[in-house]
């Protein structure tokens, strides 16, 4: 009976080694996957990243693309507080006036993608624009994806550069688009967000970073958020120095007095549309919520142009005087 008992005690302690062991594996594995720098060839073929061909033909190859490519943008860089060289593209308006809007673009893209928003805000609404690469991505440094978590607080470091270059009375415009809207979001309920900004556009955002990948463990994977994610999260604690459950957008929103317009396409399988629906419910400011039929993650734009833009514009001059 002795014997037995002592087994069963190396068995379960066998057991526990190999559960942990995979545990640790499996972070490895998913930040490898997800978070560290490179190509994500797991997102190729994606169905809920699929969107219609007029959309896709507008976000390659748009009026936008060579407008974008026309300007003579000024580089700016930044050094982060943990010291990577971050990058950043500054547009002077036509005419003078002390509206910025800063834009900041999705996971896996570049500044100069969100052109596409870019040139709305400088012809038909007259603003200055800047557009900065995420750490991690464009030509910023950074060997891993921050989620808009490190970056929101990048984003308010720009934000401080802007203004000191372009003067106090300047009042400045977040939009945001996908990780760019949780970026924007995350920022909005800092202490040190600058006075300077009045308002806020979050297209397609996600309530917090863990939110994310635990729905898209289920949907890409077939496995639950507990205990793999939160591996993952450790793993990416020790080498990006942040946990997936701080990294949430609906906690900061709670405590802004930044006003709101959230964006977000009632047909998106990727993030969705309750992500928006439960930041705007939890939102401590005032707030506004654009639904658009038949978009996609990150097609609103596409699917209802005029739309969007009476929407922003209408948003900016109830909030920005």
């Amino acid at each position: 009976m002795k014997k037995i008992k002592m087994n069963w005690k190396k068995f379960l302690l066998i057991a526990v080694i190999l559960f942990l062991s995979l545990q640790v594996i499996g972070g490895f594995f998913f930040y490898e996957l997800a978070i560290k720098r490179g190509p994500k060839e797991f997102l190729q073929n994606n169905a809920d990243l699929e969107v219609a061909d007029d959309t896709m033909d507008l976000y390659t190859n748009g009026d936008w693309t060579k407008w974008v490519d026309d300007q003579n943008f000024e580089t700016l860089t930044l050094t982060s507080r943990d010291g990577l060289e971050l990058s950043g593209y500054y547009l002077q308006a036509e005419k003078p006036t002390n509206k910025l809007v800063i834009l900041t673009h999705g996971y896996l893209g570049h500044a100069k993608q969100m052109g596409l928003f870019g040139i709305f805000y400088y012809q038909e609404l007259g603003y200055n624009i800047f557009m900065p690469d995420a750490r991690g991505h464009g030509k910023s440094e950074g060997n891993y994806y921050g989620f808009g978590w490190p970056d929101r607080m990048d984003l308010i470091d720009w934000t401080d550069l802007l203004v000191d270059k372009l003067g106090k009375d300047t009042e400045v415009i977040y939009h945001g688009l996908s990780m760019g809207a949780a970026t924007v979001l995350m920022a909005s309920g800092e202490a040190e967000l600058p006075s300077e900004v009045k308002a806020i556009v979050a297209d397609s955002p996600y309530g917090s970073v863990y939110q994310l990948f635990a729905y898209q463990m289920k949907r890409m994977f077939h496995l639950p958020a507990f205990p793999l994610l939160d591996s993952t999260s450790l793993v990416t604690k020790a080498r990006a120095g942040y946990l997936f459950r701080e990294a949430s957008a609906l906690k900061e929103v709670q405590r802004t007095d930044v006003p709101i317009l959230y964006i977000h396409g009632k047909a998106d399988t990727f993030v969705p549309v309750k992500n928006a629906i439960e930041l705007y419910e939890k939102t401590s400011s005032s707030t506004e919520l654009f639904l658009v039929d038949e978009a996609n993650h990150g097609e609103s734009y596409a699917k209802a142009p005029e739309a969007y833009k009476k929407k922003v514009q209408q948003f900016l001059q109830h909030t920005v005087k």
